[in-house]
């Protein structure tokens, strides 16, 4: 695995965790809206399930919510272990845009103004810190590429 890959890891947990939180939030509001009745069916008995129709979707909210959960505790984890990793490298440069860029999720070009350089430089300064985390964690890279 290549070093952005690893560490656009964060990114990737965070994007979940936001689509998931989006999908409770929408079975939150079809939990609190009314059902309609369709009229154009011809009725015919049948015996109920023995549950109320709202038991189905809360019990996915339920269910999503620990989903949720699970996922937040593991980006906290990660994005510790990542933070510690990037914190390892020696060229305090290379440590700040790594910080910026793939932390806090912040554009290159937004790096460039908070870090007062002009774009173009800090794109080589991010090649150059991505090599540096590369050789640095060499074998924690290597190890998550096998199976």
């Amino acid at each position: 695995m290549k070093a952005k890959e690893y560490l656009q890891q964060l990114q990737r947990l965070d994007t979940m965790i936001n689509q998931k939180i989006k999908e409770l939030g929408d079975l939150r509001l079809m939990s609190q809206s009314v059902g309609g009745i369709d009229y154009s069916k011809e009725r015919v008995q049948s015996s109920p399930s023995g549950d109320a129709p709202f038991v189905k979707p809360v019990l996915r909210m339920i269910e999503l919510e620990q989903e949720i959960n699970a996922e937040i505790d593991r980006f906290v984890d990660e994005k510790h272990e990542i933070i510690n990793q990037i914190q390892a490298l020696q060229n305090p440069k290379h440590i700040d845009i790594l910080y910026k860029h793939y932390v806090e999720f912040k554009r290159l070009e937004i790096v460039a103004v908070e870090m007062n350089f002009t774009y173009q430089y800090i794109v080589e300064l991010h090649g150059t810190a991505l090599k540096e985390f590369q050789l640095t964690h060499e074998n924690l890279l290597n190890s998550n590429d096998e199976p």
